[in-house]
């Protein structure tokens, strides 16, 4: 049941950086390219999680994969915030 909700989650946030990058063509904004990256970068660390058998030490080491699309989102936040 794991692997069919973490495959589920990784489609999804996939599909949304689909969207995010649809808002980026049509309104021209760099902060929805930012956004479309970070949810494919999620969707790239659940299925790595999905279809490797990672465990002890290197488990939280793919972890630092969701940690940057996290400093991507912030990025897109300051980058939105401080242009003029």
């Amino acid at each position: 049941m794991y692997e069919f909700l973490s495959g589920a989650i990784a489609t999804a946030t996939f599909i949304v950086g689909l969207f995010f990058l649809r808002f980026y063509k049509k309104i021209d904004d760099r902060f929805f390219l930012y956004l479309a990256i970070a949810f494919w970068i999620f969707s790239l660390e659940r299925f790595i999680l999905v279809f490797t058998q990672v465990s002890g030490e290197y488990y939280s080491m793919i972890y630092l994969i969701r940690l940057s699309g996290f400093i991507i989102i912030t990025f897109a936040i300051v980058d939105k915030n401080r242009r003029p």
